[in-house]
């Protein structure tokens, strides 16, 4: 078993097609086709279910997977380990942010990064607050930047609060609310909402928020990209709730702070584990190094 036929595995899997799989690891299909059935043969079992439409894990695929990342992982580390030791920092850094974080330049920090650590491949994930959160549990990222409730916290990670904050209403210019000086929920409560799907931090936040104010609200566009809740708005379908910190990051909308508005945490979070340097090397850069030992 060879940590290039667990590659090709991990390709398969998250591309679901081989001839993309063989494109993301700079090969011929035929070649990748050819490790992954000497490895299938090797251990006995199919590791992928395959049709002239669809390739998918197969049951012995699905226990495959995990295992594999895992050693990629290790090798990966090890390899980071022993440049570290002789003062280099490579390797593989993943980070994930949610699309409003506000509590960093993410960017810049990303970019100030690169240039110090070159050898380092830096990859960046945009989703929502618990999926990051579990991605970095399972190790497929290695930190995250996350916002939740004040009324939460990050569980089975290592968290730093970096930034506390309030929600805003957010309209289109000539809306009722251009030019007003401050609103409570109530006063929102006939207006039709623009928010993140239902299910997610970002969206909890502003659903705790109007149950605990006792206000009902029709949220009749939902999206998982900020940019599409702004062009949605803009448009005026309908106003929206984002944090205040973010937006100036949203042109061509009007903001009315809210006297009852909802509370956001942003957090960097990491593993339990022990970080590898690439790893260390961001937690030192966000001043959380000290914070970092693992169990």
């Amino acid at each position: 078993m060879e940590l290039q036929q667990m590659r090709y595995v991990v390709a398969v899997a998250e591309t679901g097609n081989f001839t993309r799989a063989a494109e993301r690891c700079l090969v011929v299909q035929s070649a990748l086709s050819h490790q992954i059935a000497r490895l299938e043969r090797e251990l006995g079992a199919r590791l992928f279910d395959r049709t002239s439409r669809r390739v998918r894990l197969s049951a012995a695929g699905e226990v495959f997977l995990p295992a594999a990342r895992q050693a990629l992982d290790a090798a990966e580390r090890a390899r980071a380990e022993v440049a570290s030791a002789a003062g280099e920092v490579r390797g593989r850094l993943a980070v994930g942010a949610i699309p409003t974080v506000a509590a960093v330049d993410l960017p810049g920090l990303l970019r100030d990064y690169r240039e110090r650590h070159p050898r380092v491949r830096v990859s960046l994930r945009v989703a929502g607050s618990a999926g990051l959160i579990e991605q970095v549990r399972q190790g497929a990222l290695d930190s995250a930047f996350v916002g939740l409730s004040s009324g939460s916290r990050p569980e089975g990670v290592r968290s730093r609060e970096l930034a506390r904050g309030h929600h805003v209403a957010v309209a289109a210019p000539g809306h009722w609310l251009d030019g007003r000086t401050e609103v409570e929920l109530r006063d929102l409560a006939d207006e039709t909402f623009v928010d993140f799907t239902a299910g997610g931090a970002g969206r909890a936040q502003s659903d705790e928020a109007f149950a605990a104010a006792g206000v009902a609200r029709e949220v009749a566009f939902e999206a998982t990209a900020v940019d599409l809740i702004a062009r949605l708005v803009r448009q005026g379908l309908g106003i929206s709730l984002l944090p205040a910190a973010f937006v100036p990051e949203v042109p061509g909308v009007c903001t009315v702070p809210i006297r009852d508005a909802p509370t956001r945490v942003e957090y960097l979070v990491w593993s339990r584990v022990r970080p590898a340097p690439p790893a260390a090397a961001l937690l030192e850069a966000l001043g959380a190094a000290s914070e970092s030992g693992g169990e």
